[in-house]
């Protein structure tokens, strides 16, 4: 069985092989991160720099600097007030399909998984996108499983010209695409795409992806890239943490997006911080040492090394800690989820199974109200078109 596995390095026919020295500078940098030796004055001095460069994101992300949280987290609500205001920012996600061709083994939609498929057609689309309106929500995210046979790229183009009509940003969570592909989405409409990497170790990432295009590393890599190269306004970056050494793969979360900053300065970035949820047929998948302390940790880290980044907090941590990291490093969150397809009707069954367990399930005027109550300013749209 293992021979038969295509080599994740090698790309598929019909992938867009592009110029570019990223991918390489990322995982060479990652690979030689070694964050033990790091010690309590890399940190300080870290702090102390106006600017923060690499070496000191690295001090930030080391066990070295877990005693200094509590200055990291001060200095992080400084640059948010600095470059976001007290503003928050508020979206929900829509999965439209959760038909997958990926054999991911910790995904909840992975094609071997026995749960319920769904795809919704244009008119299901456009009810979905309608009761999400009727909230007062003026940003969307459409998702779906990583299957071209099901949601191919003019199936994606539809949802977003729908999401146009009641939306002024619309943001995108599909498969990678070549840069052809990201730039007839976002002439339907599309503005930015967030690809999660999962891992950046390309060991492991072999280990968890065992079929499918997504098994394919280095594609998956540049798929920012394809998409500021298709014209996309902005990109987010992930790492799934807890997958490998989160430390290591938060690194060159930050470093890729560092990198693709400097080479495209008009691109707006941002960073999901996802940690693993359970899913269905799978209880057995959970990170064992990325607590919410760790992940605050990487947050702050992420906030002083690029202060402008947005940084979006999802319905994967609890209430709590969604409330109390907003404003401090978070500048987008998430409400009124629904990882299933079809479930925001207030008269309609949910279609399709859920990706992954959520923690938060408030809807969206809770949310709201929970960022007033902090002193804070919900924002639902941020962009003017002129």
């Amino acid at each position: 069985m293992l021979e038969k596995r295509i080599d994740h390095m090698k790309y598929m026919e019909g992938m867009e092989v592009i110029s570019s020295d990223v991918m390489d500078e990322v995982v060479s940098s990652m690979e030689a991160y070694d964050y033990h030796a790091y010690e309590a004055e890399d940190v300080r001095a870290a702090l102390m720099h106006e600017n923060c460069s690499v070496e000191d994101f690295k001090a930030l992300l080391s066990p070295a600097a877990l005693p200094f949280l509590e200055q990291m987290a001060q200095r992080a609500r400084q640059e948010t007030r600095r470059h976001f205001g007290n503003t928050v920012y508020m979206f929900t996600p829509l999965y439209i399909s959760n038909y997958c061709e990926n054999y991911c083994i910790y995904c909840g939609f992975n094609c071997h998984n026995n749960i319920r498929r769904a795809k919704l057609d244009a008119a299901g689309i456009e009810k979905e996108m309608q009761a999400i309106a009727r909230t007062g929500l003026e940003e969307i995210l459409i998702l779906t499983g990583e299957s071209r046979k099901n949601s191919d790229v003019a199936y994606i183009g539809e949802a977003c010209r729908i999401a146009r009509k009641y939306f002024k940003m619309v943001g995108l969570e599909v498969y990678p695409m070549n840069s052809d592909e990201y730039a007839y989405l976002h002439q339907c409409g599309a503005d930015y795409v967030t690809v999660f990497q999962e891992t950046y170790d390309s060991d492991k990432y072999e280990t968890l992806h065992l079929a499918g295009h997504k098994r394919i590393f280095p594609y998956r890599v540049n798929a920012q890239e394809r998409a500021l190269m298709g014209g996309m306004r902005g990109v987010a970056f992930a790492a799934l943490l807890g997958l490998a050494d989160f430390r290591k793969d938060a690194f060159a979360t930050g470093l890729h997006a560092w990198l693709l900053q400097r080479k495209y300065p008009w691109a707006e970035i941002s960073f999901s911080c996802p940690r693993l949820r359970p899913i269905i047929n799978n209880d057995r998948i959970n990170p064992k040492d990325v607590h919410e302390k760790q992940l605050l940790q990487v947050m702050c880290a992420y906030r002083i090394f690029m202060p402008y980044a947005g940084m979006t907090i999802s319905t994967r941590e609890r209430a709590g800690f969604r409330d109390h990291v907003i404003g401090m490093t978070a500048t987008k969150i998430s409400a009124g989820v629904s990882t299933g397809v079809g479930s925001h009707e207030s008269d309609a069954a949910e279609l399709g199974d859920d990706q992954f367990e959520i923690a938060d399930e408030r809807g969206v005027e809770e949310v709201y109200a929970s960022i007033l109550a902090q002193g804070l300013q919900p924002v639902m749209n941020d962009y003017v078109y002129v």
